[in-house]
């Protein structure tokens, strides 16, 4: 029977046919989707157009109005039918009648109805007091009757829609967050509201209201399609339980899934959860258009005022101020967007670095900059170069604001260019009432969760790589662990760390349940359970990681995976693994001979009593000797040879401050001279990068470096007044500085471990402190690790010796008080 025959038999057949008719197109199964949807609207309409005319014979002055879903002519096989009897008040009495013989069929069925009866100023006055009845209006449409009266009513409220925007969409933005608030994420839930949970249906429709008041619009790009999907996922819902539900229950997947012939309820749910991510998406993106559109109208007003008439300077429009973040990446408006002079054709750094800009600064990436980035850029070669590496350690690094700038990379795909292996985990549901996340987003978490332990390891950069790999696996058959482990080893390599490393990252991710597992169902009292933790883990720097990586994936799982109790257990396996490992203690560091170049400048350096130094791009290994296999340096070689004096550590880190350079690396000896030359000098071999911009002449350096040293040059004073000119933004809360003795570490020297988030100005900062404390810095070891510090000073009191334990602490405490203050 084709749908013209559903339609004749409903007419004139009254109710029943109507009924016969309804039951017939559901169950046909070649009819499904939007086809279906808008077939029972034409079936319903007709049906009502009967009812109406059969009704309102003789009255004038009155329509039948769809609103809601069904004014949108989707109707699912539960949905509610949304009616408005619109009238010009001529003739109450006979519209009450029509109204009983309208409401009262569709009642005798079993319909759900809402229903109301208004003239075109109650319904605008209703509207105006209730935003769910304007919400509805927007979408009214003629069914019978007076087709003029029904016009003029839509013209009207569209125009007070427009017109009361600034006030209504806040009053909007609020109502679908309270929703968000009770409802929870679809994109998680495993028993999600496929219309009032966030990225549902009524998100959907919120869009569709912003879009009808000019003021801004949806990213469309994939919504239409998102949406069509949650609707048949609705229809094939309410086909399987015969109920008007939008929950979709755990036990009902199966049968859904079936009904719209997937494979299974994970392929449901993943589908349902990626439609949802669309949804939230373009909500987020539309939100923030919206709020940028209030504020520029609420600040245009003052503007006028102060520019004399609404004219700019200079006669032009007021152009919004753009504040550099990084090379390629500025802060506009609110947003992170890509400077004028970005070539992302010629960068294919550039996505990670303004994504690692704005996780940074706190801030959104605009969605101009990511669809250009996603259109135009090119894949990072293989291994990825050492800045690209930092760039995601800093992305990683940054705390909750990475999940919403990954999740804008996300949705234009650049995460699985990147990572092609997160594409088995993206929107991969996890059956098990404790995981509160999508595989996906449980990876995002933990890194998140690591992001607060930085301080506590050596090698920040490898845990924040784990945590975000550690689950990998669950996208293959089988063991994730072991599955992962291989996967993981793959990933680190591509991305470029060298094979210890990899090794490290690997075994973290085999092993990421060991330390939980084993706390919890061993007997810890029994030495071959510690010593097979210890032979599985292999060093004190891998448990210590290890032990940080167990925590942030048990709180990134949910409130039922840690407690107190847990921690403790874990804390008191680490413990006792961590005796059985301590025979590898570290020892004084190794004094490696120097290089022609190093002793070359340390003679120059001590002959004419000033510092010397050369700055150099180190992209290959010197003649005749072959790759270490280490990664590449980032950034360029600064080698200085400085007389030792006191204040050289401070001088030289501030001097490299003022000029925007940041340090990657950098390591501090003091250098024995050839016999029958006087004096000692200082080396500093270090890896430095500028902010943005080109790197500063060398001679420039040298000269600034010398009126650091004599005393004529504030640099105190000078990044002070820079601060002050330029603010800093508020962005990531990092985790409080943490600095610590290890008296085991050296027996010639005290050995000072600093951790901390880096900053300009960072290394001039704790340099400058331990010149107050009247200590010497034999030797130091700095490395920055996407935006963490790790730094290591070996000094001594002024005598040579190591600190006594007191003077040590002392010290520590002071120096973590200047970091925190």
């Amino acid at each position: 029977m084709t749908g013209t025959d559903v339609q004749k038999e409903a007419e004139d057949s009254g109710p029943s046919g109507y009924a016969a008719a309804r039951l017939r197109l559901l169950t046909e199964e070649a009819r499904s989707g939007p086809p279906r949807r808008a077939a029972l609207a034409d079936l319903t309409d007709d049906w009502l157009t009967g009812l109406f005319a059969a009704g309102a014979e003789g009255l004038r002055g009155a329509s039948l109005v769809a609103v809601g879903g069904y004014g949108r002519g989707e109707l699912s096989p539960r949905s509610d039918l949304d009616l408005l009897l619109l009238h010009d008040g001529s003739d109450a009495k006979a519209v009450a009648a029509l109204a009983d013989r309208l409401w009262y069929p569709v009642w005798d069925l079993g319909l759900d109805l809402d229903h109301s009866v208004r003239t075109p100023a109650e319904a605008r006055k209703t509207a105006g007091e209730d935003l769910k009845v304007q919400l509805g209006l927007l979408d009214a449409r003629h069914i019978a009757g007076d087709l003029g009266l029904t016009s003029s009513l839509r013209t009207a409220v569209l125009a007070d829609w427009r017109n009361q925007a600034p006030k209504r969409l806040p009053e909007l933005q609020e109502l679908c967050a309270e929703r968000a608030e009770r409802q929870g994420e679809l994109q998680y839930l495993l028993e999600p509201d496929l219309k009032e949970a966030r990225g549902g249906l009524r998100d959907a429709t919120a869009l569709r209201a912003v879009a009808a008041s000019w003021l801004a619009d949806a990213p469309r790009e994939g919504l239409a399609d998102a949406r069509r999907r949650l609707l048949d996922v609705r229809d094939a819902l309410h086909l399987a339980t015969g109920r008007a539900t939008d929950r979709l229950a755990l036990q009902e997947q199966d049968q859904v899934a079936a009904e719209l012939g997937l494979l299974d309820a994970d392929t449901l749910l993943r589908q349902v959860y990626e439609a949802a991510r669309v949804v939230s998406y373009a909500s987020d993106v539309t939100w923030r258009e919206v709020g940028r559109v209030l504020r520029s109208r609420a600040v245009r007003p003052r503007l006028r005022a102060m520019l004399g008439g609404g004219r700019a300077l200079g006669g032009g429009k007021p152009t919004a101020e753009r504040s550099p973040l990084a090379e390629g990446v500025v802060e506009q408006d609110g947003e992170v967007v890509l400077a004028r002079a970005a070539r992302p054709e010629r960068d294919p750094v550039l996505p990670l670095r303004a994504a690692a800009a704005a996780a940074q600064a706190g801030l959104p990436l605009s969605l101009h900059a990511v669809r250009r980035l996603a259109a135009t850029v090119r894949p990072l070669p293989t291994p990825w170069p050492a800045e690209a590496r930092e760039q995601l350690v800093t992305l990683l690094g940054s705390g909750r604001p990475t999940i919403d700038v990954w999740e804008a990379l996300e949705a234009e795909g650049l995460i699985t260019r990147l990572l092609p292996d997160w594409e088995r985990v993206r929107c991969r549901p996890q059956r098990n009432a404790v995981h509160l996340w999508t595989v996906d987003r449980h990876l995002i978490e933990t890194a998140v969760r690591a992001s607060e332990f930085t301080r506590r390891v050596s090698r920040p950069d490898l845990l924040l790589v784990a945590a975000l790999l550690h689950d990998i696996g669950k996208g293959w058959p089988g063991d994730h662990s072991v599955a992962g482990e291989i996967i993981a080893k793959d990933v680190a390599t591509r991305i470029g760390f060298d094979r210890h490393d990899v090794t490290v990252i690997a075994t973290l991710v085999r092993h990421h349940l060991t330390l939980i597992d084993t706390a919890t169902r061993r007997d810890l009292e029994d030495p071959a359970t510690v010593r097979s933790v210890a032979e599985a883990v292999g060093s004190e720097g891998t448990l210590e990681l290890l032990h940080a990586l167990t925590e942030a994936d048990a709180l990134a799982t949910g409130p039922a995976a840690w407690s107190s109790w847990r921690g403790s257990l874990v804390a008191d396996l680490v413990k006792r693994v961590s005796a059985v490992l301590a025979g590898d203690a570290p020892d004084d560091p190794e004094e490696a001979a120097p290089t022609a170049e190093q002793e070359r400048l340390a003679l120059e350096a001590a002959a004419t009593g000033s510092p010397v130094l050369s700055l150099r791009a180190q992209t290959e290994p010197p003649a005749g000797q072959e790759p270490s296999g280490d990664p590449e340096p980032l950034g360029v070689e600064l080698l200085i040879a400085v007389p030792d004096q006191p204040g050289v550590l401070p001088a030289v880190a501030g001097v490299l401050a003022m000029h925007r350079l940041t340090v990657r690396t950098a390591e501090l000896r003091s250098l024995h001279l050839p016999d029958g030359v006087d004096g000692s000098v200082l080396l500093l071999d270090w890896r430095v990068a500028a902010e943005y911009g080109s790197l500063p002449q060398a001679a420039r350096l040298r000269s600034d470096l010398v009126r650091a040293l004599d005393g004529s040059l504030d640099i105190a004073g000078r990044l002070a007044e820079r601060d002050a000119a330029y603010p800093r933004r508020r962005g990531v809360i990092a985790p409080a500085a943490r600095v610590s003795v290890h008296p085991a570490a050296s027996r010639l020297a005290t050995v000072i471990e600093v951790r901390s988030q880096d900053a300009p100005g960072l290394l001039f900062r704790i340099g400058r402190a331990l010149e107050d404390a009247n200590v010497q810095v034999r030797s130091a070891h700095v490395s920055t690790l996407g935006a963490n510090a790790v730094d290591a000073f070996y000094v001594t009191g002024p005598e040579g010796a190591p600190l006594p334990g007191d003077e040590a602490a002392a010290v520590a405490r002071k120096l973590e008080e200047t970091l925190r203050g």
